[in-house]
Order: C-alpha cells, then structure tokens, then sequence
C-alpha cells in the first residue's frame, strides 16, 4: 500500500480538549494540519487567534497559524491529508451507553473523501470493539478496505487539562491498528511529535487500555469517598490516614475524597465497558455500578454537610446563604464538564438555600434554568454567607484565610488547617 500525495499532512475533526493540543504538537514539529470542526464559531476563533481551550493561550493559536495551521468547515479538506484523526465527543446516551453519533458523522465525512494509502486513526474514548466494529464498516463502504488500502487505527487521548507536567509531547501515546502494518504507520506517525509511543495488539486492546485506567481511578475514588463518610461518623481524620499510608513507598497510590467526580473522564468512560459487558456478555460489571453509586451519592452528602453545620448553628438550610468556592471539575482551569458542583448548587436551591458561588476562572455559571454571576467581593461573600463550601481549591485561594473569616466552612479537598474549617 503506498503512500498518498497530500497537501496536508493532517486533518484533526474535531477541535475541542484534545483535537487542538494534538493539532498544536503536530504543527510545532512541523506538519502542515488543518482542524476540521463543525463550530463555526470555533473555526472562526481560532482563524482569528483566538483560543478557547485552557491549555493554550492566544499566541500559542496564533503561533499555530503562522506554522501554516488553518480551521475549517469544510470536510473536503480531508481528500488532501496524509492522515485523518478523530477527536470529537463520545457522551453517554440516556440508557447509559456511548452516543456514537459524532464518531458516526465524522466516519461519513471520512469515507466520502477517502483515499488510497490514508491513515485513519480514531482518538474519541469508547468501548472495546467501536474501531472494528462501527468505524471500519464506514469507511469502507466506498470500497477501499482497512489493511489494505487504508490504514486504520486506535490511539486513546490522555490529555489531562491544566496539567503543568504532562502534555502530549511527554504522555506515552498507546497505539493500536486494525492490522500489524497499521499498527506501524500510527505509531510512526505519532512518533514525530510523541516521545514514547507504546503499540497494543489490536485496536480493542487500546481501546480497553484507555477504559482500564480510567475505571481503575473511578473505583479508587469511590473507595476513599464511602471511607470518608464513615471516618467521619468515627471521628477519624482521613486525610490523616492516608498521609500515613502512602509513607509506604511500594504497594500503596494515594487517593483523595471529594465533592464527586468531573470532567470528560472519570464520570463517564467506566460506564462504557459496564454497558459494554451487560450487552455483550449479559451480566453486570459491578465494580464499576458500585463505584458509579458511590460517587454519584457524593454531591448529596455534601448538602447533607453542610445541612448538619447549619443545624450546629441553629440555622435551617432553607433560606440560608450559600456561597460555593471553586465550580470547575479540576484546580485552576476552567472547564466545568460535569463538575459535581453543579448537582451541589441544585441540591442546595431545591431544599430552598440562596446560592452564590466565587471562581477566578468563570464569570457566569449555569445552574439548571438559572445563570449565577461571581459574586463581586471573595472575602465580603465569605463574611456574610451563613455557610461557605470549598469545592475546587484553586490557587488563588488561600482556603485558611477563608475559612478563619467564614461563620461555618466546609472543606470538600482535605487543604485547611484552621480550627474553624470541617473537612468532609
């Protein structure tokens, strides 16, 4: 199988967390990359020099563009590129399974410009199987078939936002291909701009290599939750307890309680092999459905919380003041993909308490039907409120400065020492 004459060496679809990293490391090393989205905001932003994800800035967009970077609507610019990656989303439907619609749009946009020789590769998290089994049967309904004359694999993304160590560059990047020779043509196309590439079997090991880590952490988390709400009822310090068993230096990874899980990962990927395994082998997946519980439970036991704190006060829940500190799913960025904060603010609403919250990176939040603006002043909102709650510890905050001013604080992340603040 040859190689095709492109004008482009990649078309990334989908310019989103992980699209626009992918497509800015390929840039710096020096490939000519369109992203191809179908936002025309997003197009025309980024065109523009304009940003809008957290891990880069303006400049890095607008050194992109100066690198020969363009964005566009237009699917045909696929027809002109060596290789062809997906980066769109893959949510959950209602019944609990992966919405293969975006992956689905993006094979036909594919199938309809491809050509001989075309490297095809799909980064968009799903269950063990999706390569094989959904994405091959697009593209090839034109005639051309995977191995032989296209390449076609599976390279799970590992962007973790806001992370100032990681990036794509120095993330082992797994690869799996429908073939031993698409194997080898991902991994050589992600080798010009990825230190360590690691190869898989096939593309279903990638794909459940991806599902394995991020069920791994879903279910640590859920651990350490429900270990939380006990050691609270013991009076035992868990955050104590876990400083002195990760002094183990083998054996032993430390993780941490809090307010719920977020982001595009932990919350939703598990549920994709749970569904997976009932559908195809007809029995649940029950680490992963206890673990969902647990960490789905959370964001109602901190209302709970900060119930009891208001009743150690002789305050009702209903119509007090709330002020939530930190609404995005991780520190210092400002995605607020599935953030526990949200069902927390709503929680809090319904039982009749007046929410207010304060983030250095999000002006406005959307709560359900409502739109709630930053309060003005951190530290007034924090005197005045009946309650304060510290759900993200961004570093802006100095969370025992907050909480020796705070009437009642609660600490969702395990970071104060002041004798007026309760950790969860």
């Amino acid at each position: 199988m040859g190689r095709p004459v492109a004008n482009r060496d990649l078309v990334v679809i989908g310019m989103g967390y992980v699209g626009l990293p992918l497509a800015q490391e390929a840039t710096r090393a020096g490939l000519l990359v369109t992203g191809l989205d179908v936002s025309d905001r997003v197009v025309d932003g980024l065109n523009a020099g304009r940003s809008h994800v957290d891990d880069l800035g303006d400049a890095d967009v607008q050194a992109m563009l100066s690198a020969g970077f363009e964005a566009t609507q237009d699917a045909s610019a696929i027809a002109d590129a060596d290789t062809v990656v997906i980066c769109v989303p893959t949510p959950l439907t209602p019944e609990g399974g992966p919405d293969l619609g975006p992956v689905l749009s993006a094979a036909a946009a594919i199938a309809a410009h491809l050509r001989e020789g075309q490297l095809v590769i799909l980064e968009s998290t799903t269950y063990p199987g999706t390569t094989s089994d959904e994405l091959r049967p697009v593209l090839e309904s034109g005639g051309l078939v995977a191995g032989r004359d296209f390449h076609l694999a599976f390279s799970p993304e590992r962007i973790d936002p806001g992370n100032p160590v990681f990036g794509m560059r120095n993330t082992p990047k797994v690869v799996g291909g429908h073939t031993e020779g698409c194997t080898q043509v991902a991994a050589d196309f992600y080798g010009r701009f990825v230190d360590t590439v690691v190869t898989t079997r096939g593309t279903r090991e990638a794909e459940m290599a991806k599902l394995l880590e991020n069920t791994y952490r879903h279910i640590n988390i859920a651990l350490v939750n429900e270990m939380a709400r006990f050691c609270h009822e013991l009076d035992i310090d868990l955050w104590d307890v876990i400083a002195a068993a990760k002094s183990k230096p083998f054996g032993f990874q430390a993780f941490y309680p809090g307010p719920g899980v977020g982001g595009h990962c932990i919350p939703i990927d598990p549920n994709y092999l749970s569904y997976q395994v009932q559908a195809k082998l007809g029995y649940p997946f029950r680490f992963v459905e206890l673990a969902q519980e647990i960490n789905a439970g959370m964001p109602a036991y901190v209302v709970r919380r900060v119930q009891d704190l208001l009743n150690e006060e002789g305050k009702a829940l209903r119509g007090s003041s709330v002020v939530l500190l930190g609404v995005t799913y991780k520190p210092d960025i400002a995605d607020q993909r599935e953030s526990p904060a949200t069902p927390i603010a709503m929680q809090l609403m319904d039982k009749g308490a007046s929410v207010s919250f304060h983030d250095p990176h999000v002006e406005q939040w959307q709560v359900g039907s409502s739109v709630l603006s930053r309060v003005a002043d951190l530290h007034e909102a924090v005197k005045e409120a009946d309650a304060v709650v510290l759900l993200q510890n961004h570093r802006s905050y100095n969370a025992d400065d907050l909480a020796s001013i705070a009437r009642s604080f609660l600490d969702t992340r395990g970071v104060t020492t002041h004798p007026k603040a309760v950790r969860l």
